[in-house]
């Protein structure tokens, strides 16, 4: 009963984290054009981040001892902070060299932001692994798990920060992720299979 109500309370967390988290986004970004598309694109980075550390936790959990309990959901709640932190960080690059080079393809404009953020991405990273690294190492067993959950969800925020996000941004603005120019572009190839 107890684990139930901890794991509902956890799942309307996420929610509610990430409905504000779009909300501050599509405010925070209203000067360029789709504000809320950067909001979307930072929520669905942080759902990868989340599954990606779930995912693996279900597979270790197999193999090793593995328990779920509330320093787990402690651990995911941080890496949803530390992972929107560091896609803000980059889209917050985005913007202000999208002011600065307004007749630039958006493509090139953000592959200039990730070039400028991905150091410092990078090294608060590595900084922030290397410590949970140890305490998972030389810490209890207590906080074993929780420093497990971590130095997963902060690899993965690393990579989905400057690699998924940001690439689901410059897709969603050239019309890839259209739903309509999507469906469009498959009629073709199936009216050529049927035939």
């Amino acid at each position: 009963m107890i684990a139930e109500e901890i794991v509902r309370y956890a799942v309307l967390a996420v929610i509610a984290a990430s409905a504000f988290i779009l909300l501050y986004l599509w405010w925070a970004f209203k000067g360029v054009s789709n504000p809320w598309r950067f909001g979307s694109t930072a929520v669905a980075a942080l759902i990868h981040d989340v599954l990606v550390v779930l995912g693996i936790f279900s597979l270790l959990g197999r193999v090793l001892p593995l328990e779920i309990e509330s320093t787990f959901i402690v651990a995911i709640l941080t890496v949803i902070g530390f992972s929107v932190h560091d896609t803000i960080v980059v889209f917050d690059r985005i913007r202000e060299n999208y002011a600065r080079h307004q007749g630039e393809p958006f493509g090139d404009v953000v592959n200039h932001s990730i070039t400028q953020t991905v150091a410092r991405s990078l090294n608060t990273s590595v900084v922030v692994m290397l410590t949970l690294l140890v305490l998972l190492i030389f810490g209890g067993v207590t906080i074993r798990s929780f420093a497990l959950a971590l130095l997963i969800g902060i690899g993965a925020g690393t990579y989905s920060s400057i690699f998924f996000a940001s690439m689901l941004l410059v897709s969603w603005n050239r019309g890839e992720l259209d739903w309509i120019t999507f469906w469009r572009r498959r009629q073709p190839e199936e009216a050529v299979a049927a035939a």
